[in-house]
């Protein structure tokens, strides 16, 4: 291995385990003048490509934390197992790339013992099967991906630039060293290939957070998904009050009705997540939910679930007071809901689940029918299902009709559309909003998603985050162009100069070990003329 030197010299006892024995035969090599073998190097060089691998796969673990609820949710729906999957993706990331950051910083090139080989060769494949199963089953993160980089795009290129100017170090260094000449001409042709292209980039980078002040849209108003999930359980009264809290402004839910007529909120197929309903009724825990009656579902307990699983980890910020309120939780009728809804003066927004019910139309009529005896202005329902929606156009004109699609050709102009975020581009959005289409994008957790799209213009957003949305008073990206053009073009003089200066410093030292040899040279010369005479 190469002498540790600098700071990396009080950790050397704590090196010795990474490489055992091969540090002490590295050392015994280099005193027997020994030099560094190819396939040192090329296992160095996978070294510094596993740890670029990681590194992406890390940030594609931040991206995709904002969706990460759904996943958690569906291995609930398959393995009846509830666990913050989060959690387990982000320690297992973090060791991974920790690994190989601790063997890259500890010289170059290594003589890695064959246990780290093993393991590098591990992570890489590891790292290979999370991108194959992401592309597989999660296919719609690469498009959240995509929106990422129109945010973080200015950002990450000033970091690659920072990298590929400390890379010039060592490559300064290997073509003073070697006498290849074919080898010294493509190292650099690459090299400075690589920074034209990183100092051109930001020609082609569209960032929709790139914009003078003045000219930012309006907040996006808050859609609160199922009410306020992270601070009380969802579909119920609590949730609602507290994304009433938040400045919500549409109570987002789903809505099924009991064999006996009855409309109620619940998103899920069966009651198993959010009830007690194993604990009740076990023998008919694994019944579809509208298989129950009202009486039947009015014992269900809806909130203490949401403390025993957490599936937030705000739950553990809950005050005394909240935690009694929560285990107090019911399943809400909709009867129940609008009526709190009218009294907070909010709208609601509701999906009905036509595969539970045999019987569609009549769940439509005992939907409807509920809708108009409660006595809460038509203009403040917002109504999502497609089918039929003539039927309710006709029975209440003035409810709010919502589209899951986005406009066709020669047809009516739509003016409500509600859109999962990685569906619609910066582009369309700013199209939708100048012909006055208001744009609602689901599901939004995450700050840096929503400045991308507060930047770009969508009219709302529906997050279980209500909480954080609602304090950020501006998006975190925003940058004037005059500012990003100022900062592009002092990034890239200074990673100029200091190439520069690497080359020529490098250059001047090399030209003096060569003076510095050369001179030992003739001294070793005259030193065996002397004692052969």
């Amino acid at each position: 291995m190469a002498d540790l030197h600098g700071c990396c010299r009080p950790c050397a006892t704590c090196l010795l385990c990474l490489y055992s024995c091969q540090w002490i035969t590295a050392k015994k090599e280099k005193r027997k003048g020994l030099r560094t073998t190819k396939c040192d190097c090329s296992w160095f060089l996978f070294l510094f490509c596993v740890f670029l691998f990681t590194l992406v796969w890390l940030y594609f673990t931040i991206i995709i934390l904002n969706d990460f609820h759904n996943f958690n949710e569906f291995v609930f729906k398959q393995r009846k197992l509830w666990l913050d999957w989060s959690l387990v993706l982000l320690i297992g990331t973090a060791v991974l790339i920790t690994y190989s950051a601790v063997l890259l910083l500890c010289g170059q090139p290594l003589k890695l013992h064959w246990l780290h080989k093993t393991l590098l060769i591990l992570t890489a494949l590891v790292v290979a099967a999370a991108f194959t199963g992401l592309g597989i089953k999660w296919a719609e993160e690469w498009r959240s991906a995509h929106i990422s980089l129109q945010a973080t795009g200015p950002f990450l290129h000033i970091g690659i630039v920072g990298g590929m100017t400390l890379l010039a170090w060592p490559l300064a260094s290997f073509i003073y060293r070697t006498r290849n000449t074919g080898l010294k001409v493509f190292l650099l042709l690459v090299y400075c290939m690589v920074m034209i292209a990183l100092y051109l980039a930001p020609l082609g980078i569209t960032s929709p957070c790139i914009m003078e002040e003045n000219q930012l849209p309006p907040k996006p108003a808050l859609v609160g998904h199922r009410g306020a999930p992270m601070l009380a359980p969802e579909n119920t009264l609590m949730s609602l009050r507290k994304a009433v809290d938040c400045d919500v402004q549409v109570f987002e839910t789903d809505v099924m009705v009991s064999t006996d007529g009855v409309p109620f909120l619940m998103h899920d197929e069966e009651l198993t997540r959010t009830t007690n309903v194993q604990d009740v009724f076990p023998e008919r825990a694994a019944l579809n939910s509208t298989a129950f009656n009202w009486t039947d579902l009015q014992q269900l307990d809806a909130g203490s679930w949401f403390l025993e699983r957490r599936p937030f980890p705000t739950v553990q910020s809950l005050s005394a007071e909240d935690r009694d309120q929560v285990t107090e939780q019911r399943i809400p009728s909709l009867e129940q809901v609008l009526e709190a809804a009218k009294q907070s003066n909010i709208s609601i927004m509701f999906d009905l689940r036509p595969e539970n019910h045999s019987d569609y139309q009549s769940f439509v009529n005992a939907t409807l029918e509920v809708i108009l005896q409660s006595g809460i202005p038509l203009q403040r329902v917002l109504w999502l299902p497609d089918r039929f929606r003539e039927q309710v156009k006709q029975q209440a004109p003035d409810i709010q009709q919502i589209y899951g699609r986005k406009r066709l050709q020669n047809e009516e102009p739509l003016l409500h559309v509600n859109l999962p975020y990685q569906n619609m581009s910066s582009e369309e959005i700013r199209q939708y909003r100048q012909d006055n289409i208001s744009v609602n994008l689901y599901v939004v957790n995450q700050p840096w998603l929503f400045s991308v799209l507060w930047c770009s213009g969508v009219t709302s957003v529906t997050t279980n985050a209500c909480q954080v949305l609602k304090e950020m008073k501006r998006p975190i990206w925003l940058l004037p162009s005059s500012t990003y053009l100022m900062i592009w073009i002092v990034a890239d003089c200074t990673s100029f100069l200091v190439i520069l200066w690497a080359f020529l410093l490098l250059k001047k030292c090399s030209q003096r070990r060569q003076s510095a040899e050369s001179e030992t040279d003739v001294l070793l010369t005259k030193i065996n003329s002397l004692m052969h005479e």
